[in-house]
């Protein structure tokens, strides 16, 4: 499985254009994406999850050229090979902690990794009958975690997952993601300001705004 994004570009209405580096990240690796509020990483991040269209330039998954996907088939393919955490978790209320993870098994059309399996590796068996509204702030975050890594994709995507946690919690969210990606064999990209990360994952790209 290899990721690539060439001469990506992508402007919001009335703004200049966002021009991006390069991206070549093979399963199992790890990038950074480094960049202050308003630099536009996470432009990048929805461009690589097939949430924005580029203006210029393409991105290809394991061969196939997400840029060209439109409705239904873009929706399938992203819900089977690529896994977002979002900054805020977006969990749905109705449902309790493990019907969330299997909604992704439903809309991906696929099994995936077992959701009781993974709610235990990350700490949060205990929870899976809970409510989502009982949850703590870095629970809630590992079920967003866990609803990201629920259909083994090929592509995992975080946007600042550390942001609120203190030095101790920051490693453990970075090991957690690289531990997981490492399992079932994923390229892992972390966009963020927090500078901190770079301790963890040494090899990064800045995105500045023009």
């Amino acid at each position: 499985m290899r990721l690539q994004a060439k001469s990506l570009s992508f402007s919001h209405p009335g703004q200049k254009p966002i021009h991006f580096p390069d991206i070549n990240l093979d399963a199992g690796q790890s990038l950074l994406v480094l960049g202050n509020s308003g630099s536009g990483k996470t432009t990048l991040l929805h461009l690589l999850g097939g949430l924005l269209r580029p203006k210029n330039g393409e991105i290809i998954l394991d061969g196939v050229k997400l840029h060209e996907l439109k409705g239904q088939r873009l929706d399938l393919f992203r819900g089977k090979n690529i896994g977002i955490v979002f900054q805020k978790p977006h969990l749905l209320a109705a449902l309790n902690v493990r019907e969330n993870l299997e909604l992704a098994h439903f809309f991906g059309k696929k099994e995936g990794q077992k959701t009781i399996e993974l709610l235990k590796e990350l700490g949060l068996s205990d929870k899976a009958k809970s409510s989502v509204l009982t949850l703590s702030e870095g629970e809630a975050q590992r079920v967003s975690i866990a609803r990201a890594l629920a259909n083994a994709p090929k592509l995992i995507l975080a946007d600042e997952p550390t942001s609120s946690l203190d030095d101790t919690n920051t490693e453990k969210v970075i090991q957690l993601l690289q531990n997981q990606a490492s399992k079932i064999g994923a390229a892992l990209i972390i966009v963020t300001h927090d500078q901190r990360v770079k301790q963890h994952i040494p090899n990064y790209i800045e995105v500045k705004a023009s």
